[in-house]
Order: structure tokens, then C-alpha cells, then sequence
């Protein structure tokens, strides 16, 4: 956990936030597919690139060959660019976001926007399992605040979230 997150999470009840990660999703049964798409304005500022490439004007680059920690920064990066837009409360957007700065999208998961009663969900999950076993979580939503991030142990099976988790079909 990075000093940032650590501190939020301490300060924040950050071990609720993390089961709350984990356990996110349980018993939530899939939406209808999403008919719209994330705005372009959504994609990053934020170079893919491999191990000790630079991305231009200082920005954070996806490190293929580097671990989920170091890839960190970057996942909390595109995380907060769509926290401060107007599709803050769509797990497809993180999703979108995400790929377009280089994370693979068969590799992630995303809960529902919305409860079982169509309330838009209090908090929205989403993660990218990466190569070494690892997983990026991050988590959205009116009952978080901020935005968190965190790298936490990947689950058996090659998943990162416990419970019903959306389709990513799009």
C-alpha cells in the first residue's frame, strides 16, 4: 500500500474499505447490458509503455514488465481522472480508461453501478488481476469518498473480487 493510501486507509477505516473490496458484489445479480459508452474525454493523459520507458510531460506509464505494485501508480491515476468526471458513478468507464492506458481487459472485473432495486450502487469495485499474481482493486462511490486504490493478494481461480461481478462484454 502506498504511504497515500495507507494513510487514507488508516485514517478511514481502511480495513473495511479493503473487505469491502473483496467482498464486493455478493449476491448482485448481473444489469442489462450497457447500451452507452464512456466519453472519450475519459482516456488519460497516461503513455503505455514497457519497463523504464518514459511517458512524455512526466506522466505515469504502464511498466509491462513490471509488477502490480509498480503499476500502481498508474491504476490510481486513471482511477482519479474518472473519479473527477461526470461518468464517476460508471464502472465501465474505469473499465475503458483502464484498457486504453494499456491493463488488458480479459484480466479485470467491475461490479454493478446499480443495486438489485436499480438505486445507483454506494460503491463500485473494480480490478485488474496482473501477471504475477497480484491485484490492482479499486474503489468508487459515494460511501468510499476519495477514491481508493490497493494492490492485495489475488484470489484462487485468477479472480480479484468475491462475489457477482459484471460482464465486461463491451
Amino acid at each position: 500500500m502506498s504511504s497515500t493510501t495507507g494513510r487514507r486507509a488508516a485514517a478511514g477505516g481502511g480495513g473495511v474499505l479493503v473487505a469491502a473490496l473483496l467482498l464486493s458484489g455478493c449476491g448482485i445479480p448481473a444489469p442489462a447490458a450497457h447500451s452507452g459508452s464512456a466519453s472519450s474525454s475519459l482516456t488519460p493523459a497516461l503513455t503505455p509503455g514497457s519497463a523504464g520507458t518514459e511517458a512524455p510531460r512526466g506522466a505515469v506509464a504502464l511498466l509491462a514488465d513490471g509488477s502490480a505494485r509498480q503499476n500502481l501508480p498508474l491504476f490510481r491515476a486513471v482511477t482519479e481522472r474518472v473519479w473527477a468526471s461526470s461518468h464517476r458513478a460508471e464502472g465501465r468507464a474505469y473499465v475503458d480508461a483502464l484498457v486504453k492506458a494499456g491493463f488488458a481487459k480479459s484480466a479485470m472485473q467491475v461490479t454493478n453501478d446499480r443495486s438489485t432495486v436499480g438505486n445507483p450502487a454506494e460503491s463500485i469495485q473494480f480490478s485488474v488481476r496482473w501477471k504475477d499474481g497480484q491485484c490492482l482493486v479499486g474503489q468508487v462511490g459515494p460511501a468510499t469518498g476519495d477514491p481508493v486504490t490497493v494492490v492485495v493478494a489475488g484470489l484462487p481461480g485468477g479472480k480479484c473480487l468475491i462475489g457477482d461481478t459484471r460482464p465486461i462484454t463491451w
